[in-house]
């Protein structure tokens, strides 16, 4: 299935810590959160990449367009660097389409904008692109395959760190519970889209706005529950604890090297 990834969006939230790079181009590790992504789904045999550009289209296309294969790959330099064999090809099978849809477009208007280039597919894949999980992406495609249904997107618990509170009479706390101690879930992204999925949408809309309330209405929309590992990098904090898990060697987006697991 084609894949198309939402790489448009200011990032303000980590502005200061990105140096005004796209949110995309923000480091776990050596690399881009958007190339862990684009790994992610390379595992699972989805290679063909439509990325829907906006900030700082040229940082994305250029990170592309001067890929160091070294930087992630084991290779074997011989006859006084002259000559090099990498060990493992790492993005020579990815087809990557960059499509400049827009500095302030919306999702619904981005994912408007790269149609053409998913019109003939029965089903498409979609996503945000700043969270990382280790589900295991055949399950939900199958679970919405089985259902019948137009779209899905995994409800995970959120990563940030907030309280719930609880308020009871006269305003009294009742209870504070972390949030991941609830059953609070929110949309994580991974979508799966039925190409009818264009049918509900109209220029200039929200995807989780119009287009979904549509799909709620005609029971089309479906959530896959994920409770185990969903990550998002929306602030600074989130970015240090990506990091941290990648520095330690506990990684759990890893698919590629956990075997999916």
């Amino acid at each position: 299935m084609k894949v198309v990834l939402f790489c448009g969006g200011l990032g303000t939230r980590l502005k200061d810590l990105s140096g005004g790079l796209p949110k995309p181009m923000v480091n776990i590790g050596y690399r881009p959160i958007l190339w862990h992504i684009m790994k992610y789904y390379a595992y699972y045999g989805h290679k063909d990449f439509i990325l829907c550009l906006g900030y700082k289209a040229d940082v994305i296309k250029n990170f592309f367009l001067t890929y160091d294969q070294c930087v992630s790959s084991d290779f074997t330099l011989a006859n006084g660097n002259k000559h090099m064999h990498i060990t493992e090809s790492d993005i020579a099978d990815w087809s990557i389409t960059c499509v400049d849809t827009g500095l302030k477009s919306n999702i619904g208007q981005r994912l408007k904008a790269v149609e053409k280039y998913v019109k003939d597919e029965e089903y498409f894949l979609a996503n945000y692109a700043d969270a990382l999980t280790d589900m295991h992406l055949d399950d939900e495609i199958d679970f919405l395959k089985r259902s019948g249904k137009i779209g899905c997107f995994i409800c995970a618990k959120p990563s940030q760190s907030f309280s719930v509170v609880s308020l009871g009479e006269g305003d009294c706390i009742e209870k504070i519970d972390f949030v991941r101690d609830t059953d609070f879930i929110i949309n994580g992204g991974y979508f799966v889209f039925k190409n009818e999925i264009f049918r509900y949408m109209k220029d200039g809309e929200e995807l989780v706005v119009e287009p979904f309330q549509r799909l709620i209405k005609d029971k089309q929309l479906i959530g896959y529950r994920y409770d185990k590992f969903w990550h998002c990098m929306d602030t600074f904090k989130e970015q240090q604890e990506l990091n941290d898990m990648f520095e330690r060697g506990n990684a759990p987006w890893e698919v590629w090297k956990n075997g999916g697991k």
